[in-house]
């Protein structure tokens, strides 16, 4: 039985499963080059069938999320969704009623799933499906946050254990609490929209002039250059209370805006992005313990865009009572499509445990492919390269970084070693190099190391089980510091992938790195300009080779060298 999952909103996408196990999983933006894509997932959907070698109608169900009204509006008309896109990513020129348009969306993503909204996002969805050659399958809608806890619970290894979803809004809910014993998963309660902490984040970043739910990680960044000062000091504590297992909201979304623009409005940015990252660590480790209080499990999976804030997952790991912990890599809605098809397959065979020793679920291309690409280029040298564990931590080592472009592509919103640019983690130069001529960012916001699991222990405090997948932060030992100086925040932590047997290539690379440094740790950062999304394929990669006037580059079993350089890149 096959079984397609997919999402057609924010960061839309698809996934296959077939007798359960997962084939495949990719996303939208990473075809159309278009972050955070929200059209309807044809790329990723062809891209999954194509990698299985199936055709649509071999598919024999297929699974979607989200039928809120916001949402199916949306389906009904995509030009709607394309505006509303263009508006948030800031493509456009500045509307005068920006301020209307953003509280409509308040207002439409608060109302939740009705009868009439799901038959009709059925129908929208079966018919953009049978355009495409889709015939004979069943079709099911599942809830927002049923997707995420499946993501979450049904990869974690846990038999046993609390299920916490946290997000902006999806199916008219902001959260939820779930308990899975035995293989069986129950929603235990919910959080609703106008009591959410994720849209409160969201209007912080858009307050900041940045784009919401996309530069969120740019204000947990920032918050750590404001001076510290204590909770009951911050002008933002009573936006938000707990209440047992139950988070509330001060304000609806509306007036919460309105008064977060007054509070903004009178000091410093750094100032507020520290406010509001500190309710957001203080509110959700409160009702995290207060759960595991409640329902006596103390092993939990998390998922949801709250999660991907590393340092109130940090402050969550912290917590005594939490045994083992479990954050889905791709916590956003960008892996509910994968989630989606998970529930169905829990609904219709009773499945709800997947291996998933890595996240490595995209595309994947043959040296004779590469080949075939590098030969239509020209500027650049390329060869085969027996050594390239070798060759590639000698580069590093001498102050330089390479691309680094290997097996299939990263699900999720990490590079982990596949799709990554790498440098030397001790060297100043290579950091800010990367963030201002490479990565084209902000200069504030920090890099993060890959490093052995075995060396894990010896560079940071508090290591409790292994993050593979980047989704939590790390104080960093005093004596790692000066090693590990161009991956380490100004606050002293660090958001590590700590790589095991399940990169092969990878780990090979760090084992070279250590043999000559001592220390099996490297700066690794996504393979993609600031912007953009990670690269997919190897055309992308020597395009953006090209782009960023980068030398070295790691593709396949070939080494490359580009020949053409100039500017400031050199």
């Amino acid at each position: 039985m096959y079984t397609l999952g997919i999402w057609d909103g924010h960061d839309s996408g698809a996934a296959l499963i077939h007798d359960g196990r997962i084939l495949f999983a990719s996303n939208e933006e990473r075809y159309t080059k278009r972050k955070l894509e929200v059209r309807f997932p044809h790329n990723s959907i062809n891209a999954a069938l194509r990698h299985a070698g199936i055709k649509p109608g071999d598919v024999d169900v297929v699974a979607f999320p989200t039928t809120d009204l916001s949402k199916t509006i949306s389906r009904i008309f995509p030009q709607q969704k394309e505006s509303y896109y263009r508006f948030r990513r800031r493509k456009m020129p500045r509307p005068r009623a920006e301020g209307l348009m953003h509280y409509s969306k308040y207002a439409m993503t608060s109302v939740g799933p009705l009868p009439l909204c799901r038959a009709i996002s059925k129908y929208e969805v079966s018919k953009e499906l049978k355009r495409i050659g889709f015939r004979n399958f069943q079709i099911l809608s599942i809830d927002h946050h049923e997707a995420h806890a499946a993501t979450a619970a049904f990869t974690s290894g846990m038999d046993n254990q609390l299920v916490i979803t946290l997000d902006g809004i999806g199916d008219g809910l902001s959260g939820s609490i779930s308990v899975m014993e035995n293989g069986e998963i129950e929603r235990m309660e919910s959080i609703s929209g106008g009591d959410s902490i994720g849209i409160f984040y969201e209007q912080v970043t858009n307050i900041l002039g940045m784009r919401e739910l996309e530069d969120e990680g740019k204000i947990m960044a920032m918050a750590d250059y404001s001076f510290p000062f204590s909770l009951k000091d911050n002008k933002l504590r009573h936006f938000f209370r707990v209440e047992g297992t139950s988070m509330k909201a001060a304000s609806g979304p509306i007036r919460q805006y309105d008064g977060l623009s007054r509070i903004a409005w009178g000091m410093p940015r750094e100032q507020f992005a520290y406010m509001a990252q500190q309710v957001l660590e203080n509110t959700v480790t409160e009702f995290v313990s207060n759960a595991i209080d409640k329902y006596g499990i103390g092993n939990v999976s998390f998922a949801g865009g709250v999660m991907s804030n590393i340092k109130a997952n940090m402050s969550i790991r912290s917590l005594e009572k939490l045994k083992r912990w479990h954050i889905f890599p791709h916590m956003g809605d960008g892996g509910i499509a994968l989630g989606a098809a998970m529930q169905a397959e829990y609904l219709v065979n009773g499945i709800s445990s997947y291996e998933f020793n890595d996240s490595y679920l995209g595309d994947d291309y043959s040296d004779d492919y590469i080949r075939a690409c590098l030969k239509k280029e020209k500027g650049i040298h390329f060869e085969r390269d027996g050594s390239k564990a070798k060759h590639a931590a000698e580069i590093i080592e001498a102050n330089d970084y390479i691309l680094w472009f290997n097996g299939r592509m990263e699900y999720g919103p990490r590079a982990l070693g596949n799709r990554s640019i790498i440098g030397n983690a001790s060297s100043d130069r290579v950091k800010d190099k990367l963030n201002t001529y490479v990565k084209q960012r902000e200069w504030y916001q920090p890099f993060a190391p890959s490093m052995l699991s075995e060396d894990s222990t010896r560079l940071l405090n508090d290591v409790k089980g292994r993050d593979r997948f980047m989704t939590m932060g790390y104080r960093v030992k005093e004596s790692a510091r000066e090693i590990m100086k161009s991956v380490v925040h100004v606050d002293m932590t660090a958001r590590p992938q700590m790589v095991g047997e399940e990169n092969s290539d990878y780990r090979e690379l760090l084992r070279s790195i250590k043999m000559r440094t001592g220390f099996g740790v490297v700066l690794n950062t996504s393979f993609n300009i600031h912007g953009m999304p990670i690269v997919a394929s190897p055309e992308d990669a020597i395009y953006t080779m090209k782009k960023t006037n980068s030398r070295y580059m790691f593709i396949g079993d070939y080494f490359v060298e580009n020949k053409v350089r100039s500017g400031a890149g050199k």
